[in-house]
């Protein structure tokens, strides 16, 4: 499943620690909500804040609790209502549906999770807690949940948006800037060069093996695409443009009706965005945010009409640029002690933004490196086999942890996802 040792600490140098801080964030984040607002289910592809709670303290319990001698589970119903898609350790409430379930109340999954995480800390204390199985498998629960944070907020976020009282999720800053820094394009010369994997930090299976790509000269924008830019290319007919876009990406946009990024809307002569922090003015000067693979593509071959040649970078260009990247952007747990908005800030001149603030759609189809082999078992189905349909992206977003990003790091949705902070960076 993964090459494991220990990730950069959160709170602390030891794995037990790491566990009550990361643990902690998760129910950090669904304080600012209602009992109300963790049990909506606004589309197939979200799940209650709730749901969220519970199935990460599912995973320890059923990949390291369970396999315990004498452990007795906190609730056997909660095995089938929490599971998400492991089919080898049985079946799962249909996953359309999880807004369905009213019980266990909001309490009920806290108490669960106070429970998992005593008999989980005794058994970090133990003997066993020194074996190295057990220190794999809570390392990829840990990384599991931080999945699961940058979900709860992007999930919640749709959730608040069909409130037509458009609720704030949590105050914060937005930094601001006159007008957006100036685009540069860095080049890079051709060759071969090494991706994937290689370090002894944490990965997901999908990140290996390390392995060798030839890679043509290019030149990868410095910053992403500002809502300025994809302003202008909404006002030069973008979405009206069949030429634009790709088969599939015009069939969708005619079916769902789309004028523009999701979360924006046009009121009082001007377009405003929700926020977690609430409605606001779009500002031309933040990266735009909420834009699918074909909108993305879209607004390069637009783009491409300016500047010939203007397209999206492949994962295998991007890694390459971001080789030396520094982990210093707009992450969630930064933003989060910060009392900034939980939204991609403005990228100030010089800031490169290759990782941070919003995922990056690369032209690159969701596959496996060569020599990719996807562990025995139930952990094994964490990733390959989802290699169908999907684009991958790079770089984290707001609402990811900076603990939990690599330049390795391999995410991936179907081409017509807006629901996440996705975004744009152009290469050429």
């Amino acid at each position: 499943m993964t090459q494991v040792s220990a990730s950069p600490p959160v709170s602390g140098n030891t794995l037990a620690q790491r566990y009550r801080c990361i643990r902690e964030f998760s129910e950090q984040l669904s304080e600012p909500l209602s009992a109300e607002d963790c049990a909506i289910q606004s589309m197939p592809d979200v799940s209650p804040t709730r749901w969220h709670l519970a199935h990460t303290t599912w995973f320890f319990e059923t990949f390291l609790l369970s396999q315990q001698p004498n452990y007795r589970p906190f609730d056997e119903s909660f095995a089938y209502l929490f599971n998400s898609y492991y089919n080898t350790i049985g079946e799962q409430y249909p996953r359309a549906r999880r807004g369905m379930i009213t019980r266990p109340a909001l309490a009920e999954v806290i108490e669960y999770r106070r429970h998992v995480d005593d008999q989980l800390m005794q058994l970090l204390a133990s003997p066993v807690g020194e074996n190295e199985r057990v220190a794999d498998i809570v390392e990829i629960g840990l990384q599991h949940e931080q999945q699961h944070q940058e979900l709860i907020l992007t999930d919640i976020k749709h959730v608040l948006a069909q409130n037509p009282l458009r609720p704030v999720y949590r105050d914060g800053t937005f930094a601001r800037n006159a007008e957006a820094a100036t685009l540069n394009w860095d080049a890079y010369s051709e060759g071969i060069y090494w991706t994937g994997h290689d370090t002894d930090g944490f990965c997901f299976d999908n990140e290996m093996p390390h392995h060798r790509e030839f890679v043509e000269s290019f030149q990868l924008a410095d910053r992403l695409v500002t809502c300025g830019e994809y302003l202008h290319f909404m006002e030069d007919g973008g979405y009206s443009s069949p030429e634009h876009w790709l088969s599939l990406g015009w069939d969708t946009v005619c079916s769902e009706r789309w004028e523009s990024p999701l979360y924006w809307y046009y009121e009082d002569g001007r377009w405003f965005e929700f926020t977690l922090a609430g409605p606001v003015p779009v500002d031309p000067a933040r990266p735009v945010t909420h834009v699918s693979y074909f909108e993305a593509d879209a607004f390069a071959r637009w783009a491409s009409l300016q500047t010939p040649g203007v397209r999206l970078p492949t994962e295998a260009e991007w890694e390459v640029a971001a080789a030396d990247a520094e982990l210093t952007a707009n992450f969630a747990d930064r933003l989060w002690v910060s009392n900034r908005a939980m939204h991609p800030q403005v990228e100030m001149e010089g800031a490169t933004g290759l990782v941070g603030n919003a995922w990056q759609w690369t032209s690159s189809p969701y596959t496996a490196y060569p020599g990719y082999q996807a562990s025995a078992g139930a952990l094994g189905e964490y990733n390959g086999k989802f290699m169908c349909n999907q684009f991958v992206l790079r770089g984290g977003s707001c609402a990811t942890s900076s603990s939990h990003i690599r330049t390795t790091y391999r995410n991936f949705f179907p081409p017509s996802a807006r629901w996440q902070f996705t975004g744009i960076r152009l290469c050429r």
